[in-house]
């Protein structure tokens, strides 16, 4: 195998494998359920498991995403936030932003 064709197939291994994850974190409904968002929020984010958690349907993508963010880096730190902040200490930017377009989506 010639020094190309190497460098030609790890470029496609390594294409393949980010096209994969980008689909994954494009893919918000899916992350709202593997990091467990339902748990609190209720499927969909419509139904909370407890009145003093918000419903998460219909909400604006930026404000969804601003809070996730703003909860993570500890800048909110009222209500909720703190059984939030372990919640999203795993969730990347990217992820949340997927999770936030699907939300808004959700009616």
């Amino acid at each position: 195998m010639s020094k190309i064709t190497k460098i030609l197939c790890g470029a496609g291994l390594v294409m393949a494998a980010s096209l994969s994850f980008n689909t994954m974190a494009a893919d918000g409904a899916t992350l709202y359920t593997a990091k467990l968002c339902q748990t609190c929020h209720g499927a969909e984010g419509k139904a909370p498991i407890m009145p003093l958690y918000p419903k998460l349907n219909g909400q604006n993508k930026e404000y969804l995403l601003a809070q996730m963010k703003d909860i993570k880096s500890g800048a909110r730190n009222n209500g909720m936030a703190s059984a939030m902040k372990a919640m999203v200490a795993n969730v990347s930017e990217e992820e949340m932003a997927a999770i936030a377009d699907y939300l808004s989506q959700v009616k």
